[in-house]
């Protein structure tokens, strides 16, 4: 198998376990006596606290023992992770087991995204990074909905029975996958990565993109069924025209390699930004939201291209430490933005959290507007 699909399969199986909890919430609280899908979700929040605290501090030892043993490790302990999962006695067992799939999905998503630049061919590390993140497609489309009828199906255990085969395979897999071979660095402590040129404005437009996009996606169900009054099986809908939207748009990742990073961004966060003032103007018209969101999966999988693309190209030698605090910077505006929209989407409605939405992307637009310019205003001298 060629190592760019191999490495879209980590990704689906990292996404995968990240969405999963979600529509099994309330099976997997059955099975616990005093439990509610609530209290299940929980898990999914420790999750998240321990993928960011892995990305910021493990992510950089990446450098030092190389993209493909990191990914190695990290698989090594996703697949422990998922087992304990799959066997966990208790509501506790499943929190602590959810704590250490953090740990391993915090050290290879960094590990996943690096080894994509390593691998592309020249000029084409956009088209390749692409391919990889349709990796979260893959979670979004069918690991979370397939997830979700096997656990009605058989039962939630088999979903991370499931996930823990999927995860032992692809050991195999990248273990005998050849990567182009680079000198080891030295692990570089995540605080001085911040020393890097260029990253502070990049890691700028990762907190207003990402906080935009969890602040209103995790109120998006919410209003599907209980305002405009879909069904769940509906509601669901927009998760997955999401998610087609943002696999279908993957060819277009190669003009991002044609035109450049610094030309696409303005294009693609002002196209973004239109897109959340349209989910806002058509909160109320029902199936018009997921056209919308057909939309918004495309633009946000371009998006994401550019930010992890600029991110990949600033330091070689540190690739892994420079994408652990990218994938810690996610998490936290993950977590900050859901708190923050909840605020919003309570008193004000849907629609006014989409405006906000729209704000957070704001500041993005105009960092790749002035960083254009920039780039002009240096190049017209090394022009002459």
């Amino acid at each position: 198998m060629k190592p760019v699909w191999v490495l879209m399969c980590a990704i689906a199986v990292v996404g995968s376990n990240s969405l999963v909890l979600s529509p099994i919430a309330a099976d997997v609280a059955l099975d616990f006596a005093g439990t509610s899908a609530p209290d299940v979700m929980l898990a999914s929040a420790i999750y998240g606290g321990s993928t960011a605290v892995s990305a910021l501090f493990l992510a950089p030892r990446a450098d030092q023992i190389g993209l493909k043993r990191a990914l190695v490790l990290a698989l090594v302990i996703l697949v422990a992770a998922l087992l304990a999962s799959a066997l966990a006695p208790t509501l506790g067992v499943l929190k602590l087991a959810q704590g250490l799939a953090g740990v391993g999905a915090g050290l290879a998503l960094p590990a996943t995204y690096g080894l994509a630049a390593d691998v592309s061919p020249k000029g084409q590390e956009s088209a390749t990074l692409g391919k990889v993140l349709t990796g979260w497609t893959l979670s979004l489309v069918a690991g979370v909905s397939f997830a979700a009828v096997l656990a009605d199906v058989v039962h939630w255990r088999a979903v991370f029975g499931l996930m823990t085969a999927l995860s032992a395979g692809l050991i195999v897999l990248i273990w005998t996958m050849r990567v182009p071979s680079r000198p080891a660095a030295q692990a570089v402590s995540p605080f001085k990565a911040f020393r890097v040129r260029g990253l502070l404005p990049i890691l700028g437009a990762v907190v207003a993109f990402m906080s935009a996009f969890y602040g209103l996606y995790a109120f998006l169900g919410t209003h599907l069924t209980t305002v405009l009054g879909f069904s769940t099986g509906m509601a669901g809908l927009g998760a997955l025209t999401y998610g087609v939207g943002f696999g279908v748009v993957a060819p277009l990742d190669r003009l991002i390699d044609r035109f450049g990073a610094t030309r696409a961004a303005p294009v693609v966060f002002g196209a973004l930004l239109i897109v959340y003032l349209l989910m806002a103007g058509l909160a109320g018209q029902g199936l018009a939201i997921f056209a919308v969101c057909l939309l918004w999966g495309a633009v946000n999988h371009l998006g994401l291209n550019i930010l992890v693309g600029q991110l990949s190209a600033l330091s070689p030698s540190q690739r892994g430490a420079i994408l652990g605090l990218y994938s810690a910077t996610t998490y936290v505006a993950m977590f900050v933005g859901t708190a923050a929209f909840r605020l919003v989407f309570e008193a004000q409605g849907f629609a006014m959290t989409a405006l906000l939405s729209a704000v957070c992307v704001a500041p993005a637009l105009v960092g790749a507007i002035w960083a254009l310019r920039r780039a002009g205003r240096v190049a017209v001298p090394a022009a002459e």
